[in-house]
């Protein structure tokens, strides 16, 4: 009992709580971060990073899966799931002969779910949506001193930070056999800080009359988000079982102004904003699942995003104008690739009772810079579940197997440069999510 409670009050406060971790940990340390709403996270639990991402036509009663919310349905009545996962990470990047190697950690994702009444569940869960974080310098010429004839240098540090939070509840429901369908509804806020403070060479006429220039845009985000999705799954033979999943994402503009300030000195020359500057895309997306005697799971899914039709703040420094404009992004179109085995779900021997995983993803890019395509990514991804509690024991009265599962993944993503001079990044990283799985709901009889 006293576990239980514990349950529901880390559930309660880590909104609040993970809000403030994920938002001093969260930065991408990457400069396409600088961009858009920010480097888009995985949306995706442990499990599922470790299957390349594929979640579309997943769905089990001891699993929580918020990438289609129909799988809630799939919530098994005597228990009570309660899911949290962190990353580390390791990233090189690379640009001509240039390279940096940097760290970061991240608090990815904790949900619950559990079975409101027959054929019907619910989940609650809090999840980043878009992270930035990134640091760096850029040094260029602009030009000849008249005074001095010497090469006029213009030195120029880049800071961002912030991010897009998501808390969301979820219902499933299978009004019949094989069929199911759902909904996601949840609140999107954060903060998106761009800063560029920049200087020219010290004594040149340019650092006298124009001096140090800071320029900020700035956006605080409260909005919704929101997804539809439905599941199929029909018995081919005793063996084999195959699911179809789709899901919709509903996109809209986002009620929140941005602004730009730009100061010399210190002192305030302007400070432009933006109405109505941010947009969400619709999405949609498509998988596939066929399990063979509960111990083989392959799974494909792909998604399409429609970016291209969103508007994003940006400043004309010609018009002097700062306004929600189009063409900075581009639709995307992501594909993921995933396989579980089980030697032996059902089995005493813990070794054959470990859930091997392996996946692969190719995204295309949703940001344009400077009239070019964002980088490309293509990962890697692996994984174990191991399961730490005595669900095999339960099996015998109860009929089922709910085991308690340490999920541990291994990814490598390459985001490809999309022209000459970009940044290419190589980011290794390591996914530990914990999976609970109480019987919170079930009756016991006393003979």
């Amino acid at each position: 009992m006293k576990l239980k409670y514990t349950f529901i009050l880390l559930f309660l406060i880590a909104p609040w709580t993970l809000g403030k971790m994920v938002a001093q940990s969260n930065g991408s340390n990457s400069s396409y971060s600088r961009f858009g709403l920010g480097l888009l996270s995985d949306q995706a639990n442990s499990y599922n990073r470790s299957m390349g991402g594929v979640g579309q036509a997943l769905r089990s009663n001891s699993r929580i899966n918020f990438l289609n919310p129909a799988s809630y349905s799939a919530v098994d009545s005597l228990t009570f799931l309660f899911d949290v996962g962190m990353s580390l990470q390791r990233s090189r990047m690379v640009q001509g002969s240039a390279h940096v190697g940097v760290s970061n950690t991240s608090f990815d994702f904790v949900t619950a779910a559990f079975r409101m009444r027959r054929h019907l569940g619910m989940t609650l869960g809090f999840k980043p949506y878009t992270r930035i974080g990134y640091s760096f310098s850029h040094e260029e010429n602009v030009g000849l001193d008249y005074s001095t004839g010497e090469q006029i240098t213009s030195p120029s540090e880049y800071d961002g930070e912030g991010g897009l939070h998501e808390a969301f509840i979820g219902v499933g429901w299978e009004p019949f056999k094989g069929f199911s369908f759902g909904a996601n509804i949840g609140v999107l806020w954060g903060n998106i800080k761009h800063s560029i403070l920049t200087a020219y060479s010290q004594n040149s006429v340019l650092s006298t009359t124009d001096g140090n220039i800071t320029t900020l845009y700035d956006a605080s985000i409260v909005t919704w988000r929101g997804d539809v999705g439905v599941q199929y799954q029909t018995v081919l033979n005793s063996m084999n079982r195959l699911t179809f999943g789709a899901t919709v994402g509903i996109g809209h503009k986002i009620n929140n102004d941005a602004s730009y300030i730009s100061s010399t000195n210190g002192s305030t020359a302007d400070t432009l904003v933006a109405a109505k500057g941010f947009q969400l895309p619709m999405t949609y997306s498509f998988g596939l699942a066929w399990e063979h005697a509960e111990r083989l799971l392959v799974a494909a899914d792909v998604h399409y995003e429609q970016w291209g039709k969103c508007t994003t703040p940006e400043f004309d420094k010609y018009a002097k104008t700062y306004a929600a404009t189009t063409g900075t992004y581009k639709d995307r179109l992501r594909v993921n690739l995933g396989a579980e085995y089980v030697p032996g779900r059902y089995e005493r021997p813990f070794r054959q009772r470990l859930n091997y995983r392996i996946g692969a993803f190719f995204s295309t890019p949703y940001l344009r810079i400077n009239g070019q395509n964002g980088p490309t990514e293509f990962g890697l991804s692996a994984g174990v579940g191991f399961p730490i509690t005595n669900g095999w024991a339960n099996m015998n009265y109860l009929n089922h197997y709910f085991p308690t599962y340490v999920n541990v993944g291994f990814q490598w993503t390459n985001r490809s440069a999309g022209a000459a001079g970009f940044v290419r990044e190589n980011i290794v990283q390591l996914n530990i999510g914990l999976t609970f799985n109480e019987r919170w709901f079930m009756k016991w009889k006393f003979k």
